[in-house]
């Protein structure tokens, strides 16, 4: 089966600032494309960490106090002087589902996608993955159907009927064995914009019983 990859959402034209970017710039960047962070790249384009909104708050905190030079001048603040590093970065080839919960882990909003050498190739954010659960009902229906149950499982035409609203897939009918049970309910689960299982299968033949058998009538030999 075909997972949605970060790749296929990301987006490939990314506002990036240096670190010796000035504070102020950073945030007339922030403002003027109207998102929440920016990443922070050094001269090969490596991702070296990220400055967002809240970097930028936190440092106009009173609590903070830039460092001054020798003359009691305070040094204007730069991009590498706020951002948070390490970035929190993912693979293009990563799936969507791994992205999201990685973002959902580490509290982030957005992502910035590397290659193999940490480069900057894109950025992925928390609205591009919501487009996965916005899916028609037909298509999920459609891969539960062909790709499921017809190419993976080699389940017959007919035996399972697929219903499927609001991303919630009801499965009805049986299939042959006990064991493809909680194989199916599984990889529907993890296609791409399905909400919520409820399967309502059965088999026509236990075959966990016999294999339970099997495993306990072996004998160990010394």
């Amino acid at each position: 089966m075909k997972h949605i990859k970060v790749a296929d959402l990301m987006t490939d034209e990314v506002v990036s600032v240096a670190p010796e970017t000035a504070f102020k710039d950073v945030a007339k960047l922030l403002a003027q494309y109207g998102v929440s962070g920016l990443p922070v790249l050094d001269d090969e384009d490596r991702v070296v960490g990220v400055v967002s909104q809240t970097d930028l708050l936190a440092h106009l905190a009173p609590a903070s106090h830039p460092p001054q030079e020798p003359g009691g001048v305070a040094e204007p603040p730069t991009a590498g002087d706020v951002m948070s590093a390490p970035a929190v970065t993912v693979g293009a080839e990563v799936t969507a589902g791994d992205a999201a919960r990685l973002m959902t882990r580490r509290g982030v909003e957005r992502l910035p996608v590397v290659d193999e050498e940490e480069r900057l190739v894109g950025i992925v954010t928390r609205r591009d993955l919501l487009r996965l659960f916005v899916r028609p009902d037909s298509e999920i229906r459609r891969r539960v159907t062909d790709e499921v149950l017809a190419e993976v499982l080699d389940v017959p035409l007919g035996d399972v009927a697929v219903h499927v609203v609001d991303g919630i897939v009801t499965l009805d009918g049986s299939v042959e064995r006990q064991s493809l049970l909680p194989v199916l309910v599984r990889l529907v689960e993890q296609l791409d914009g399905v909400v919520a299982v409820a399967s309502h299968v059965t088999a026509r033949t236990d075959d966990t019983s016999a294999a339970r058998t099997g495993r306990a009538g072996r004998t160990v030999m010394w």
